[in-house]
């Protein structure tokens, strides 16, 4: 009998996967920080034998390479991945077996990479699983323009003949175990659901129910930008990754945040951002732990400059560290655990801004203030409300000298990326009112929305 566990990262988005029988297992896409897969087999009582790679990340850095080496476990990463360091190259038809009765198959899927490989689990010679990675993922497909520009329409064709590989070869009670499309931006689209099967994918998934030529071109005119860290990934993954290191950062006083603000490095705050906007460190930036830092700081840092954390607690500072170590921001410069009190020098004014909802931008009315939409291009172009500013919050740190003089009212979808962009605008020294509320509620406010 087999087992699959199912272990969600969902900050970034991302599942990954230890699978086996009753004494051996396989770990798939494992993240950088394992120590929940390592959990995971030990509830199980199972070794884990194999560590397996669909392909080399663009997103996440992998924990795959040190994970093998503490467990022994053979490194499966596809044949045609340049990589530094000595893993188990594995080719389209590649099997190994994880114990008696329960085989691993590696079925060659490019597309979102171009030697992506899904691979299905089997027991007694039937298919029961297929980890797909980035290929076929919940109603959608991975991205293809994550490689090289001049692959991209070369990559979402062989996207489209894979997943119709695995639609013609696999049963229709297969499960389908995607690592992407719970929230990525690897992901084409956002999923629908939380599990699939093959046979439901036939029917709902747009890359399996439209031709190449069509699904080409759409999948082409619905990409966005892609993170800024995502530049960075790739390469490290291909390097082979440094173990990670989770122990807590250097402490920093009031005084060294001053200091650090003074040089231009980033002071995050990682509070709620009703707790900031009411009082904060002058010039620090809101990333609310519980949103998706790891994402969003990640994407607007300039890179390799130095972080430095605030968080309420220990588990807090704890929890936002894992986050970005998945991304390649190692360590932390400085940390400091407390009230935003103790983060000042005494006697320091705390910065602040208001809040408001849509119904308060409509209330105090829209002819002299600026109004500064931070969501992504394809929300924008679904509704906005007349005569506001666009600037996607992941470009406003490179273009706050585009935002017009005036109040600035700032909003996006929900409340956290708007937080964000206040944290950004008020460090700058503007007049800033957060719209904390859902975009839904511009309309009913009877703001002027413009749809199509």
């Amino acid at each position: 009998m087999f087992f699959i566990d199912t272990i969600e990262l969902a900050g970034l988005g991302n599942r990954h996967y230890l699978a086996g029988g009753t004494d051996a297992a396989v770990a798939v896409d494992p993240p950088r920080d394992f120590d929940q897969v390592l959990a995971a087999a030990a509830r199980r009582g199972v070794r884990i034998t194999h560590v397996v790679e669909t392909h080399i990340h663009n997103d996440y850095v992998t924990g795959g390479l040190e994970l093998a080496r503490v467990t022994g476990a053979s490194y499966l990463v596809p044949a045609g991945a340049h990589v530094s360091f000595a893993r188990v190259p594995v080719s389209d038809g590649d099997t190994v077996t994880v114990e008696a009765g329960l085989v691993l198959r590696a079925v060659a899927t490019p597309g979102h990479t171009p030697h992506h490989t899904a691979y299905v689990l089997e027991e007694r010679g039937t298919a029961v699983a297929a980890f797909t990675g980035g290929s076929l993922l919940i109603g959608t497909v991975g991205r293809p323009d994550l490689v090289e520009p001049r692959l991209t329409e070369q990559l979402a064709r062989a996207q489209h003949a894979s997943v119709h590989r695995l639609a013609a070869e696999l049963p229709d009670a297969t499960a389908v175990l995607p690592t992407h499309g719970f929230g990525s931006f690897c992901s084409s689209a956002q999923a629908e659901g939380d599990h699939t099967t093959i046979g439901r994918e036939k029917t709902a998934n747009t890359a399996l129910t439209t031709e190449a030529d069509s699904f080409v071109a759409e999948i082409l005119a619905g990409l966005e930008d892609v993170p800024a860290y995502y530049a960075h990934m790739g390469p490290a993954n291909a390097a082979g990754p440094a173990p990670v290191d989770l122990t807590p950062a250097a402490v920093a006083d009031a005084g060294e945040i001053a200091d650090r603000l003074a040089a231009g490095e980033w002071v995050v705050d990682l509070r709620n951002r009703v707790a900031f906007a009411e009082g904060h460190v002058a010039g620090s930036f809101n990333f609310e732990a519980d949103g998706k830092i790891a994402t969003y700081l990640a994407w607007m840092v300039p890179w390799g400059k130095p972080v430095t954390l605030l968080a309420e607690t220990p588990e807090q500072l704890a929890a936002a560290q894992r986050e970005l170590v998945r991304v390649g921001i190692d360590r932390p410069a400085a940390a400091a655990v407390g009230t935003v009190r103790e983060w000042t020098d005494e006697g320091a004014p705390l910065a602040s801004f208001p809040r408001s909802t849509f119904a308060g931008l409509a209330g105090q009315g829209t002819e002299n203030v600026v109004i500064l939409d931070v969501r992504r291009d394809s929300e924008r172009a679904a509704g906005h409300i007349e005569g506001s500013v666009h600037i996607p919050v992941h470009q406003l740190h490179q273009r706050l000298g585009e935002v017009p003089a005036g109040t600035v009212w700032v909003h996006c979808a929900g409340g956290m990326r708007a937080a964000i962009a206040a944290s950004l605008l008020d460090a700058a020294g503007r007049d800033v009112v957060a719209v904390d509320d859902g975009f839904d509620s511009a309309t009913a406010a009877g703001l002027p929305v413009i749809t199509g």
